[in-house]
């Protein structure tokens, strides 16, 4: 049964398991330092389909087949599905998994929803209402330029802030069983708004929000940065990581020497032109759900503290000037379970 160490961190006693993790990209990601840790690479950014929003429901189709057969697992014995996507109504969600038939909780957690849905499975799990969950995410950069910014056609410049929405997809199999990664805790965020009007400058805006989570976890579990052996956080990109190292450090939290960032990995940022680095839900996503889910599996890393940070506006909001809300949730990732 989960504890409750405050309002918002919850201690799973059990420590549910990632029993089996997928991750499905796009051609510039598959150019990436990552490529190799990818279960899937697609080599055409419209994957065989007629939109781009129908190519980010096929992301999330292939990465939940690919995770479901890794775990030896069918659509019948999941018991939830927590999933969401950046597009309108979560409509990469809904018409990509559609035919499976799962009981599903739609999710919109912008790039947070990752650790969102994740969080969420493993909570269910460790009080024992589920025995399969699954948590899902994409993004499509195609997709999400036309409902954010401009359409493609139209070649606007970008500025040095902003960041490259990857086209990606990450999946996980939670479940009732005994093999690492296991989920250790998790920490729900609060909304956090310092002012910032930039869309063009997502890490401004989201940096607060992973302070104030990471904050929240260290003072609940009363632990400190040293005792992980990665915080990563996603995506903050270069700016967003660089200013909640010096938020941290206002509160003498040092996170310097262990953390890292999704939108940092994913690409190289400087032979793939993507100015501040990789973001959108399928950034953290598939980062997770490939490379450093594996690492922990291996026990290269032990304990490491995920925190995905998402931007809470639309393009309504934007047009009516309103600042961007953020948000940002943390799932605690071990190699064993609590002593």
């Amino acid at each position: 049964m989960s504890v409750k160490l405050s309002h918002n961190t919850f201690k799973l006693t059990t420590c549910p398991s990632i029993k089996a993790f997928a991750a499905v990209v796009g051609k510039k990601e598959g150019e990436g330092p990552l490529a190799q840790h990818f279960d899937m690479v697609h080599d055409d950014t419209t994957l065989g389909e007629k939109t781009w929003e129908k190519a980010e429901s096929r992301l999330q189709k292939d990465a939940v087949n690919s995770a479901l057969n890794k775990a030896k697992l069918a659509p019948s014995d999941i018991d939830l599905l927590f999933a969401g996507d950046l597009l309108n109504q979560c409509i990469g969600t809904s018409f990509g998994l559609r035919e499976l038939n799962i009981p599903m909780y739609g999710l919109y957690g912008a790039c947070s929803t990752m650790a969102e849905g994740l969080g969420l499975a493993a909570i269910f799990a460790d009080n024992k209402l589920v025995e399969n969950a699954v948590a899902v995410t994409s993004s499509h950069f195609c997709s999400a330029e036309r409902q954010f910014r401009f359409p493609l056609e139209y070649g606007g410049q970008r500025t040095p802030t902003a960041q490259w929405t990857v086209t990606g997809s990450g999946c996980a199999v939670v479940s009732q069983c005994d093999q690492p990664p296991y989920i250790k805790g998790v920490t729900t965020g609060k909304i956090q708004d310092l002012g910032i009007k930039d869309i063009n400058n997502m890490g401004a805006a989201m940096a607060p929000a992973a302070e104030y989570t990471i904050k929240q976890y260290l003072t609940d579990t009363n632990t400190k940065p040293s005792d992980y052996d990665l915080i990563l956080t996603g995506d903050l990109g270069l700016v967003g990581s660089k200013l909640l190292v010096e938020l941290l450090k206002r509160d003498e939290i040092d996170i310097s020497s262990n953390h890292n960032d999704c939108g940092k990995l994913i690409f190289n940022i400087e032979e793939q032109d993507v100015h501040a680095g990789g973001s959108g839900c399928g950034c953290s996503a598939s980062v997770l759900c490939s490379y450093i889910l594996k690492r922990v599996q291996e026990g290269v890393l032990k304990d490491i503290l995920f925190v995905a940070t998402g931007a809470l506006m639309s393009p309504t909001s934007m047009q009516q000037g309103e600042s961007i809300p953020s948000i940002a949730h943390l799932v605690h990732i071990g190699n064993q379970k609590w002593e």
